[in-house]
């Protein structure tokens, strides 16, 4: 599932294209909007809510998508045939003058007005890359949740927005605390929170992801996606195993020996 930084970077290129212009294009591909057409509104904002895309336009309508675990937006200059993924997967499509943005397998997709997107995205936590992020409320979230394991926590987004398996995998493993750790037992839950604000706004404004500081292959994450290769602090094979209860759980790595427990 993509995280929070590359569905902020997702949206703040949408703005960067569509924002201020007149669409041309405005059709969505899924049976229960089959008959809504766009072209010629204007899009007056595109900005990210947790994990939401939200495509606000001048006529005070909002068009809702989710990226989920497939979905991505692909821009191109007017004129050009996208080729990123065959045609059938695409499910949304809104262009202007310039670009074309093509939402390839995007989820959720809705028109609503702007005025009730609270009913769509009102039950978030505060966003980690948002201008609502408050770390004293994202820690009172996480502490009305005292049994929880903070793994699942932390991926709960009703607690805090943006974070998915990646960086709470590496905030998890940077503050030396096991996975299956009571949030109660959580000795430092602000500093763990901040951790995870840090590596989410140091990744925000490119594609590429790296907690470690670096790009190098294979050297970019402490753990995650590292399952059997050596801890990058102390050469003890990292461990996985899934967490969560299904359909919802989430493969979960971590170092027995910095995050014991």
């Amino acid at each position: 599932m993509p995280e929070g930084d590359t569905v902020w970077l997702t949206a703040h290129r949408l703005h960067a294209a569509l924002s201020g212009r007149a669409l041309t294009v405005g059709e969505l591909r899924v049976p229960q909007l089959a008959t809504t057409d766009l072209s010629g509104e204007t899009v007056t904002e595109v900005l990210a809510r947790g994990k939401h895309i939200l495509t606000r336009l001048a006529s005070g309508y909002t068009l809702h998508s989710h990226l989920r675990m497939d979905g991505s937006w692909y821009l191109t200059r007017a004129g050009q045939r996208p080729r990123r993924h065959p045609e059938h997967m695409i499910r949304a499509q809104l262009g202007n003058a310039e670009w074309l943005a093509t939402g390839y397998r995007v989820h959720d997709l809705q028109v609503v007005a702007t005025g009730a997107e609270p009913e769509l995205v009102g039950h978030l936590g505060p966003d980690l890359l948002g201008p609502d992020w408050d770390l004293d409320r994202a820690v009172a979230n996480l502490r009305r949740v005292p049994e929880a394991e903070i793994g699942q926590a932390l991926l709960d987004q009703r607690n805090l927005a943006g974070i998915g398996n990646l960086y709470k995998c590496e905030a998890l493993f940077a503050e030396r605390i096991n996975p299956w750790t009571q949030v109660a037992e959580v000795p430092d839950l602000a500093k763990l929170v901040a951790t995870t604000h840090r590596f989410l706004r140091a990744n925000r404004d490119h594609p590429e992801q790296s907690t470690t500081g670096s790009m190098g292959r294979g050297q970019e994450h402490w753990v995650y996606g590292r399952r059997h290769e050596p801890c990058l602090r102390c050469r003890t094979p990292v461990a996985y195993a899934e967490q969560g209860t299904p359909p919802y759980q989430r493969g979960t790595y971590w170092c027995p020996r910095c995050q014991r427990g």
